[in-house]
């Protein structure tokens, strides 16, 4: 598959490479060398790949390939006329982006709904996924939250967008008038909004529902998993890692506390060491990788 590359723009960091995948291009932050892991953001408004990782990218890359993504709908990934938002779509657009790397398999770390995208994508290619890594994951039942359903009925405001980032962060200091602005204006760009406001249409219960994956192939999941959350999260339920805890069998739960939606943000070395272990740890008995 080909690949066309466009160098990052220093005076926009959320601009990486540009990656064919399928019908479209995928903006693409790819750093580091070694074993490769992709990175599934969250589906807040505004939000870019480099808005998620941003703090844990570059530790991160200095011991592994570090992969993040725009999915489709956010950040500077093409938005191609009458693509439909679903689950499908997004695992697809994860496949294609491995294939046009030329990755037989990659770990996972997915964020909330990149949780719920990681979770679907070890279980429909599971020999494509060596370990999976789940922060404040949606993928199992829960009722939708007032914290959620105010992230995915945004309406374009500073005002609403500094309320969202209280309802985010369990540390005040974090939330300042200036990032406040800052996501603001990202959630404002030239399709920005048209594009999420189409995927979280009300009644919002129907997307965690869509999100979910069978019960019988979590517990099936082979993968080594690292299921990781914050304490105070007002976004996703403690219980829904408690729930996928339970669930796979090969699983380790670390719940942070003191901590909102944002583990990576809130405790980004200690994230950032958590996850870097235990992705660097040597393990038997995992997925094969698919020949190339």
């Amino acid at each position: 598959m080909s690949e066309t590359i466009t160098p990052a723009t220093p005076a926009n960091p959320e601009l990486g490479r540009r990656v064919r995948t399928g019908a479209f291009e995928s903006n693409v932050h790819d750093l580091g060398s070694g074993r490769p892991v992709l990175f599934v953001h969250g589906s807040g408004p505004g939000v870019s790949a480099w808005a998620n990782w941003r703090l844990v990218m570059p530790v991160l890359a200095q011991h592994m390939r570090v992969i993040a993504p725009d999915m489709v709908g956010f950040g500077y990934t093409d938005r191609p006329s009458g693509i439909a938002y679903r689950m499908d779509t997004w695992v697809q657009q994860a496949l294609d982006l491995i294939d046009a790397l030329d990755l037989p398999q990659v770990d996972v770390v997915g964020n909330s709904f990149g949780g719920a995208l990681s979770l679907a994508l070890a279980i429909r290619a599971p020999q494509r996924v060596r370990r999976l890594v789940l922060m404040g994951s949606v993928g199992v039942p829960f009722t939708i939250t007032p914290g959620l359903d105010a992230v995915w009925g945004y309406e374009p405001s500073f005002e609403a967008m500094r309320k969202l980032l209280d309802i985010f962060a369990f540390d005040r200091k974090l939330v300042s008038d200036e990032l406040a602005q800052l996501r603001y204006e990202a959630s404002i760009r030239p399709g920005f909004q048209e594009s999420f406001a189409a995927m979280f249409p009300a009644p919002r219960q129907r997307w965690v529902d869509a999100m979910v994956s069978p019960e019988a192939a979590i517990r099936a999941l082979p993968q080594q998993t690292l299921v990781v959350h914050g304490r105070e999260d007002q976004v996703i339920p403690l219980a829904n890692s408690l729930k996928l805890a339970e669930l796979i069998p090969r699983s380790q739960l670390h719940v942070y506390g003191q901590c909102g939606h944002w583990t990576q943000i809130e405790h980004a070395a200690r994230f950032a060491q958590l996850v870097g272990n235990f992705l660097a740890e040597a393990g038997a008995d995992e997925p094969t990788p698919l020949p190339r």
